[in-house]
């Protein structure tokens, strides 16, 4: 049951890092957007999402970007939490 918890608590802060975040310029690829959050989140959900390889951590920096596979999969439980 607790496992199942973690991977709940795992896909609401994915769904609210799409809800509070925003699109931007990438800095590194001009003219390619990228969508970022704050990382105001649990360092082991932070891990466990860059993990799986659905936002990209850095070092000093206070946001991180969802990658394509993030961000679709926080579209999806959008779908499912919110309509």
């Amino acid at each position: 049951m607790e496992e199942k918890m973690e991977e709940r608590v795992k896909d609401l802060n994915l769904l609210l890092m799409l809800l509070t975040g925003w699109e931007e310029d990438s800095r590194k690829n001009p003219g390619e957007k990228i969508f970022r959050a704050w990382k105001g989140y649990l360092f082991e959900t932070l891990n466990q999402l860059a993990a799986e390889k659905l936002i990209i951590q850095f070092q000093h920096t206070k946001s991180v970007p969802l990658t394509e596979a993030g961000r679709q999969k926080a579209e999806q439980l959008k779908k499912q939490y919110l309509h």
